[in-house]
């Protein structure tokens, strides 16, 4: 999925629509690499949201509006002072590169009008916000980019801004036939990488869609295509390229099995079949923010969430070794058994040795077959016995030892994953102040000083409503999981969870009632998709009444057993609207 310069062009026609004429009333910068625009245009209200997240960048209009830091940053300040109250003049595009120009009218302090500039690049990890006077001299950037950093381009108050050219390519919106057969004829790379390669603002996905209208394979060399086959393809190219010029934008996301794998500025008929189902969109903000919200939440939170992880993954890694060791130490003690034997067969036959003999060989009685057992020459028979039985002791209090530390370490690693899982479906802050609580009560993190005020816990478990109208509650964190278990839970509600694996309790509130079929279906898909196996195609997910529950003695919180269950297989997914 490619924010690319279709979907830019698409973006840019939105906000020449929505911006132009428009006055800015309020700029914020939420992120470090993050700005938040009011505008206010005839009688609307628009809010753009700029990021320029090296994991995430995007641009969007969006309702929502974000907490802004106390004090805000210079580069925010320094967009207030200049353009805080400017009117937005023209929206640009240079060719099809992923780049924006917002060109911004305003006074400054002698009263006189000024133009000033902000170009928004959209380019992966290089992607920035720079802010420009009108002789494209570079007043200041959301992230500054010196000659140690990029030998390319330096990014820095004072330079001239222009934009790099890594490599040499076309403008899709311009370049003619001729050029494009030459271009494109003389690549060696297959045709759908060629595309992409040569032309600007074309992502691997138009590349493949491009083929796709063409009917002509994309793994096949460019330069191994007739000139007739070329011809062909420009004039797909054409016809896609025209519906850009004239703005004729159809956004779109193409989902399978409710996951999105795609979405596009320009219908998309590269993915057919009953798998695929494509979402049509009103604008490309929409499509963008549906997709791109919960995606940028995840990604900031993880972020948030990057020491806790570190923490949690590296007390797995040593539990991990400590249990391999264990493991291994627990295998050498298979030998106690058969020292026990030779010590009872050395008891039993000894009467037939004489003294320095080196082995014994007798019938072990407890299978019928002839063994040879090794002696020590220099000790008697009882005392090779003794020797065997105290090989056997050893061994025997090594077993129990083990074994019991094996368990420890088993239910530790068991407890480390279910935190691990926890983190991995965690959305906002508050969910992870709670699993950062757990991780501190268990002596993962420091406790705090004894001054420090303990945090409010506000993350709740998730709450869905099914089809049939039960209400179903999943536990983000071990705490929650307890929570629903053992206190939201009556008698007769429904239990889910992944079976084996870690992941969240779910659980239906029957209210009495017998639970129609659909109703086990969408707890199970739940259950399934809030749990390490999330990413299978499928997810065995045992169920049982919450009488059937039994907490773990000792163990940590969200740890239960049970005996008399059901099991499905699910799908993972969530097939139900989340309850506010």
């Amino acid at each position: 999925m490619a924010l690319d310069g279709i979907v830019m062009a698409n973006l840019t026609a939105e906000m020449k629509d929505r911006l132009e004429g428009g006055k800015i009333a309020k700029i914020a910068q939420p992120e470090k690499d993050e700005l938040l625009f009011t505008v206010k245009n005839q009688k609307n209200t628009w809010r753009l949201l700029i990021s320029a997240s090296a994991s995430l960048p995007l641009i969007y209009f969006t309702e929502a509006n974000k907490q802004s830091p106390m004090t805000a940053p210079n580069f925010c300040m320094l967009l207030r002072k200049h353009i805080g109250n400017g009117r937005i003049i023209r929206v640009s595009q240079p060719g099809l590169e992923r780049i924006l120009c917002m060109e911004v009218e305003h006074f400054d302090e002698l009263g006189d009008k000024r133009i000033k500039k902000l170009i928004v690049e959209i380019m992966g990890k290089h992607s920035n916000i720079i802010f420009c006077n009108e002789e494209n001299m570079i007043l200041d950037s959301i992230k500054h980019i010196s000659a140690q950093v990029s030998s390319i381009r330096e990014v820095l108050p004072g330079r001239t801004y222009f934009i790099p050219q890594t490599m040499e390519k076309k403008d899709p919106l311009t370049i003619t036939q001729e050029e494009f057969l030459d271009v494109i004829g003389h690549t060696a790379a297959p045709i759908q990488k060629a595309l992409y390669m040569k032309l600007t603002g074309i992502s691997p996905i138009m590349g493949h869609e491009l083929c796709h209208l063409a009917s002509i394979d994309g793994d096949l060399s460019a330069n191994g295509l007739s000139e007739l086959e070329l011809v062909h393809l420009y004039h797909m190219f054409s016809f896609v390229m025209e519906d850009i010029k004239h703005g004729h934008f159809a956004p779109n996301i193409i989902y399978k099995k409710e996951e999105p794998v795609e979405f596009s500025s320009l219908h998309l008929t590269c993915y057919q079949g009953e798998d695929y189902v494509s979402k049509c969109f009103d604008s490309i903000s929409s499509l963008l923010e549906t997709y791109y919200a919960s995606k940028n939440t995840i990604t900031r939170i993880r972020q948030k969430s990057v020491d806790l992880r570190k923490i949690v993954q590296t007390a797995l890694e040593r539990n991990y070794k400590k249990y391999d060791l264990q493991s291994k130490q627990l295998k050498d003690t298979d030998k106690k058994d058969k020292y026990k034997v030779y010590g009872e067969l050395i008891n039993t036959y000894g009467y037939e040795l004489t003294g320095g003999e080196k082995q014994l060989i007798c019938l072990n009685y407890y299978t019928n077959e002839e063994i040879t057992i090794p002696l020590d020459d220099q000790l008697s028979a009882k005392e090779n016995a003794q020797k065997y039985f105290d090989k056997y002791n050893k061994l025997k209090r090594t077993f129990e030892a083990v074994t019991e530390q094996i368990a420890e370490t088993r239910q530790e690693i068991d407890h480390l994953e279910s935190v691990s899982a926890a983190l991995d479906i965690a959305l906002m802050e508050e969910d992870l102040v709670q699993i950062k609580e757990e991780l501190m009560e268990y002596g993962y993190i420091k406790h705090r000083r004894s001054g420090d005020k303990k945090p409010k816990i506000t993350s709740k478990p998730f709450h869905y409503l099914s089809s049939d109208g039960f209400h179903i509650y999943v536990g983000k964190n071990n705490y929650q999981n307890e929570e629903l278990t053992f206190k939201v839970a009556g008698n007769s509600d429904w239990w889910f969870h992944a079976k084996g694996i870690p992941g969240s309790h779910v659980i239906v509130k029957s209210e009495g009632k017998e639970l129609p079929d659909r109703v086990f279906e969408e707890a199970g898909a739940l259950a399934a998709y809030y749990s390490k196996g999330r990413e299978n195609d499928k997810v065995e997910v045992d169920y049982v009444q919450k009488k059937q529950i039994k907490k773990v003695a000792g163990a940590a919180p969200g740890f239960v057993i049970y005996h008399t269950n059901y099991s499905m297989v699910a799908e993972p997914g969530i097939l139900l609207e989340e309850c506010k």
